[in-house]
C-alpha cells in the first residue's frame, strides 16, 4: 500500500501516513473551505489500510487550531478506530499539543471521553 502524503497549507494540516511503519501524522491547522472534500481521501486511506494491515497503528494529531466541521470529521475517524479496536486491532491515538494551549488540551480531553476502547493519550510539550 502506498503512503498518503498531503502538504500543509494555511488552512489544512500536513498529513503523512506511512504504510510501512503504521504511523499516521496530522500536523498544523484545520479549517478547510470544504472539510468533507479534504478529509474524504484521508478517511478512505485509513479504511483501506485497516482492511489489509494487522500491525500496530499510531495516529498522532498535532493540530494547533481546528473548526467545528473538522471536529466532526475527527470524531468520525475516532469512532472508526474505536470500532476496529473492538474487533482486535492494535491502534492508539496521541493528541499532541502545547502545554499552554488550553483549548487544544480541553478538546483532546473531550475526544478522549467520547471513545470507548481506543487508547487515547494526551501529550503536552
Amino acid at each position: 500500500m502506498e503512503n498518503l502524503i498531503i502538504e500543509k497549507t494555511k488552512s489544512t494540516p500536513g498529513i503523512n501516513f506511512d504504510a510501512a511503519s503504521g504511523l499516521m501524522q496530522l500536523k498544523g491547522e484545520s479549517f478547510p473551505e470544504n472539510v468533507v472534500k479534504f478529509y474524504a481521501p484521508v478517511i478512505d486511506w485509513i479504511k483501506d489500510y485497516l482492511s489489509c494491515e494487522t500491525k500496530e497503528i499510531t495516529l498522532e494529531f498535532e493540530i494547533i487550531y481546528f473548526n467545528s466541521s473538522t471536529s466532526k470529521v475527527f470524531m468520525t475517524i475516532f469512532d472508526l478506530l474505536d470500532e476496529e479496536v473492538a474487533n482486535g486491532k492494535s491502534i492508539k491515538v496521541k493528541w499532541l499539543c502545547d502545554s499552554e494551549n488550553e483549548t487544544a488540551i480541553e478538546c483532546g480531553e473531550e475526544f478522549q471521553e467520547d471513545v470507548k476502547l481506543l487508547p487515547f493519550e494526551i501529550e503536552t510539550f
